[in-house]
């Protein structure tokens, strides 16, 4: 829809693609080198719609390895994957990643799902040997310290090779159809990688006082990541507001209206009370000033926490902030509370994947139902809400200052993973994975952001494992199962993972 269209548009990644094979074949086999072309080409076909695509073609030999090397240097590439279609010599494959440094994925696919044992001549067998030297370049890379991935599989092809006396038409073969999530998710990784290099988070304000887990060094996120943090004041946003016209107000009054449905008074909380016109009427002015200066800045995700004096002007702004940045989350922009630049790389990696990223923490244990509650006081990913998120005007943000309009939502029904970010004793980033299912379980009428999760392990049992991997207390909650593709992402930026 319309009203979620992205703010940014984040840079397709830069893949690399080479086909190997023995030089000495060429002349032995005619046209087998060809052939081994045409599944290269087919391979980049199939990739060309999730990257910018750089195939080299053959390497057969050491110096055509370090040509490739340099080829994709010079294209500055995010993901090599090195088609592995017939048995090759080592020594032709080190010398492209000793020249590229990028992350480097094997593809063993195999053309046929079967040779025909009776009429496979040298050549044609040849030409299904993509698992022959596999284990010849798993040691070498392994000795030279070249980091080994590899997709096992079938190839997937619509239509039997011409000269193929097998029946080479796999497209819809489990081994082919799992070969190809698995190459899909390793781009889609690498997308992370070049968003995360290119990117400009804001810090907005600072860290609420005594939450430890919080607290991020800039200079550790940038070297891990390449994330650059814009420090910001509220005086960068007070400026925007300023700015902002009667005509854009409105404008976003009118999208929050058809966004979210208004409450009445909660039954439950007397602090959760319809939001008034003037309440509604500033949170979209905050709103449009977010957005001014989420597109002045060039901010490509934001964390943000303000306290000060009682009854200061920029209380008043931030008792608008929690709407404008659960539209901005929606919109590719996440926006983490309390300061926490962490959580906000988590929810970036999981809008940048394509899976939502909503800002979450426990608030509360159900052992009737099993599941633990999940959410905050807001921003939420209206992108992934089950039903229409309400706003609620609150009396009272709990455990800070001010009052204003919070968002009150539930993740749709369904399959979900969880994504922390947190940082070791190291100084090391690392994120901690755990694949569960929403329920439609029910939540209280508080005016938080709040989904009931079931996870595989009972909830004592869930936390046992949790809490020894020095979680934050912040996590982004995506939809669908995505731990697999999680591990690839923090494979592809060399971050420590776990999965729980």
């Amino acid at each position: 829809m319309s009203q979620l269209s992205l703010i940014k548009t984040p840079p397709k990644p830069r893949v690399g693609l080479y086909t190997v094979g023995l030089k000495a074949y060429w002349s032995q086999f005619s046209g087998l080198r060809e052939r081994l072309e045409g599944y290269g080409k087919f391979i980049e076909s199939k990739i060309a719609p999730y990257g910018h695509i750089f195939n080299f073609g053959i390497v057969d030999d050491s110096t055509s390895g370090r040509q490739a090397g340099e080829y994709f240097n010079a294209h500055n590439v995010d993901i090599i994957f090195c088609h592995n279609a017939t048995y090759v010599t080592s020594d032709s494959v080190l010398p492209v990643h000793a020249k590229s440094l990028a992350p480097v994925v094997v593809l063993n696919l195999q053309p046929a799902a079967r040779v025909d044992y009776t009429k496979t001549t040298t050549g044609e067998w040849l030409a299904n040997c993509a698992c022959c030297s596999v284990p010849e370049i798993s040691n070498v890379f392994n000795r030279a310290g070249v980091k080994f991935r590899a997709v096992n599989g079938l190839l997937g092809l619509e239509k039997s090779y011409e000269a193929s006396v097998a029946d080479e038409v796999t497209a819809h073969r489990p081994e082919a159809v799992r070969a190809w999530n698995e190459i899909v998710q390793y781009i889609k990784a690498a997308g992370v990688k070049r968003m995360l290099q290119e990117a400009r988070f804001g810090f907005l304000g600072n860290n609420y006082s005594g939450m430890l887990d919080m607290y991020s060094d800039f200079a550790m996120i940038q070297a891990q990541t390449g994330i650059q943090v814009e420090i910001l004041e509220m005086c960068d946003l007070d400026l925007r507001l300023k700015q902002v016209t009667d005509a854009e107000r409105d404008a976003t009054l009118e999208k929050v209206k058809g966004m979210f449905r208004i409450s009445e008074d909660s039954e439950s909380e007397p602090l959760a009370r319809k939001p008034s016109e003037e309440q509604l009427t500033w949170s979209c002015m905050v709103a449009a000033a977010q957005e001014r200066m989420v597109r002045e800045c060039n901010l490509d995700a934001l964390a943000y926490y303000y306290h000060g004096h009682v009854g200061n002007e920029y209380e008043q702004l931030q008792s608008g902030f929690i709407v404008g940045h659960s539209l901005l989350t929606a919109r590719g922009i996440p926006c983490a509370g309390e300061g926490d630049l962490k959580t906000a790389i988590a929810m970036k990696i999981c809008d940048t994947l394509g899976v939502g990223g909503s800002y979450c923490e426990l608030i509360v244990m159900d052992y009737i139902d099993g599941t633990i509650l999940m959410g905050h006081d807001g921003p939420f990913h209206i992108a992934i809400a089950g039903e229409k998120p309400i706003l609620r005007g609150m009396g009272l943000y709990h455990g800070k200052k001010g009052s204003g309009v919070s968002v009150e939502a539930k993740v749709k029904t369904g399959p979900i993973t969880t994504l922390g970010c947190t940082q070791t004793i190291d100084g090391k980033l690392k994120l901690i994975i755990s694949e569960g299912e929403a329920t439609n379980g029910p939540t209280l009428q508080i005016g938080n952001t709040q989904t009931p999760v079931k996870f595989a392990l009972e909830p004592d049992a869930y936390m046992d494992k949790w809490f020894p991997e020095a979680p934050t207390h912040h996590f982004a909650m995506s939809i669908g199962h995505n731990a697999r593709l999680f591990a690839k992402t923090a494979d592809i930026l060399e971050i420590p993972y776990v999965i729980i």
